[in-house]
């Protein structure tokens, strides 16, 4: 299966808590960490619920 690579490109403080959760979901801890995934719908949900804290790099 494909693999795609996100990385957190602005910091959590001031966003929701359930927004925070998907992000730690996605493996990201600290801004400019980047976690390879698998190409899922699931997980493309999750990039898009937080795409304004997100990037997805190549």
């Amino acid at each position: 299966m494909a693999k795609i690579k996100v990385k957190l490109v602005k910091g959590l403080i001031g966003t929701r808590a359930d927004h925070r959760a998907t992000v730690r979901g996605l493996g990201l801890r600290r801004v400019d960490s980047v976690s390879e995934l698998e190409d899922t719908p699931s997980v493309r949900g999750m990039i898009n619920k937080v795409s304004y804290l997100v990037k997805v790099v190549s």
